[in-house]
C-alpha cells in the first residue's frame, strides 16, 4: 500500500515537469547546459527520493539478505498496472526533458524513456532487502511494460497515441480494513484498490487521415479494475480471524468508455495547455459500460 501513495505522487510530479517542457520549443541541436541541467536534476531527484524513502519507510522494518517475493496473484494485479503507469509517465517526462535539451530523437526516447524503469528498479532493490517484502519479478515486468509502451510509441509515432490513465472512487470495502485500505477520503484514493480503475485511452483522430474532421480531443478508453478485495490474496492470515472474507467474492471488472484528451485542444495561452496537460493522466468522467462476472452494467458518469 505504501507504494501506491508514493508512486502516484511521482506521477504527478514528473508529469507536470514533462508537460511544462512539452509546451516549449525543442532546439535543433544539443545544448550542453540544458543537458547538464537535466542529468543533474534527475540524478539528484532519484538519489534523494530513494534515500528519503529508505529513511522514512524501510528503516521502520527489519532488513536482511536480498530475496525475491512472489506477489503475482495479489490484488488481482491491479497494483501491477499501477506500476506500469508510473513507469510509463516517468518515462514520458524523461523523454520530454532530453528533447528539451536538444538530444536527438532516438537517444532522447531510449535514454529518457528508461527513467521510470531505472527509478522503480531502485525501489525494488529496497524491497529486496526488506524482510516484510522482497524483490518482485512481477513488479519488474510491469515496470518494463510501462517503459516499453512509452518508448515504443515515441519511436514509431513520435507521440503517445494510446495513454495509460487513472480514475478512482470511494468503496465500502475500505471500512473493513481502514488501516490498510484507508480511513479518510484521501487515503482511500491512494490505498483502496477496489476503487481504482486503470485505462488505455486511445485518441481516435490520430489513426484517421489528416483531413478528417473528427474531434481531436475525443478518445475511446478500455479500463480494468477489481472489487471485494480486503486482502492481497484469498489465503491471507487476516481472513483466519475475520469471517467477512467468506462473504466476499473478489472479481474482475472491464470497462468501455469515452475519454477526453485536453492536451489536443488548441489554447491561446500556453498556461492553459500546461494546466490541463498536467492532469492528463486522469480519466475524464463519461458514460461507461462495465463488464463483470454478473453481466453488463451501465454507468451514466463513471469515475
Amino acid at each position: 500500500m505504501k507504494r501506491t501513495s508514493l508512486l502516484l505522487f511521482i506521477i504527478i510530479s514528473f508529469l507536470c515537469e514533462g508537460q511544462e517542457m512539452k509546451i516549449l520549443d525543442y532546439p535543433d541541436s544539443l545544448i550542453k547546459k540544458r543537458l547538464n541541467t537535466v542529468i543533474i536534476s534527475e540524478c539528484i531527484g532519484t538519489i534523494s527520493s530513494l534515500t528519503l524513502l529508505n529513511e522514512v519507510w524501510y528503516k521502520n522494518y527489519s532488513t536482511g539478505k536480498f530475496h525475491f517475493f512472489n506477489d503475482g496473484k495479489e490484488w488481482m494485479q491491479v497494483d501491477k498496472i499501477g506500476h506500469a503507469m508510473v513507469s510509463y509517465y516517468v518515462g514520458i517526462a524523461g523523454i520530454e526533458a532530453l528533447k528539451w535539451s536538444g538530444a536527438k530523437k532516438n537517444k532522447a526516447t531510449i535514454w529518457g524513456g528508461s527513467l521510470g524503469l531505472l527509478y522503480l528498479t531502485g525501489v525494488e532493490m529496497l524491497d529486496g532487502y526488506s524482510d516484510k517484502w522482497g524483490f518482485s519479478s512481477y513488479d519488474m515486468l510491469a515496470n518494463t511494460s510501462g517503459t516499453l509502451m512509452a518508448v515504443g510509441q515515441s519511436l514509431v509515432w513520435d507521440e503517445q497515441r494510446v495513454k495509460l490513465k487513472f480514475s478512482t472512487h470511494q468503496t465500502e470495502f475500505a471500512a473493513y480494513r481502514p488501516n490498510l485500505l484507508g480511513s479518510t477520503f484521501t487515503e482511500r484514493v491512494f490505498k483502496d484498490y477496489n476503487g481504482q480503475t486503470y485505462w488505455l485511452s486511445l485518441n481516435i483522430k490520430d489513426f484517421l487521415r489528416d483531413e478528417s474532421n473528427f474531434p481531436s480531443w475525443l478518445n475511446v478508453a478500455v479500463g480494468y479494475g477489481a472489487e471485494e478485495m480486503v486482502t492481497g490474496n484469498i489465503g491471507a492470515d487476516w481472513c483466519i480471524t475475520n469471517p467477512i472474507c467468506m462473504d466476499l467474492r473478489r472479481y474482475r471488472q472491464f470497462y468501455l468508455s469515452f475519454d477526453a484528451d485536453l492536451s489536443k485542444i488548441e489554447y491561446k495561452r500556453k498556461f492553459f495547455k500546461l494546466l490541463f496537460g498536467s492532469f492528463g493522466f486522469l480519466k475524464f468522467p463519461a458514460p461507461t459500460l462495465e463488464f463483470n462476472q454478473n453481466g453488463i452494467k451501465g454507468h451514466l458518469f463513471y469515475y
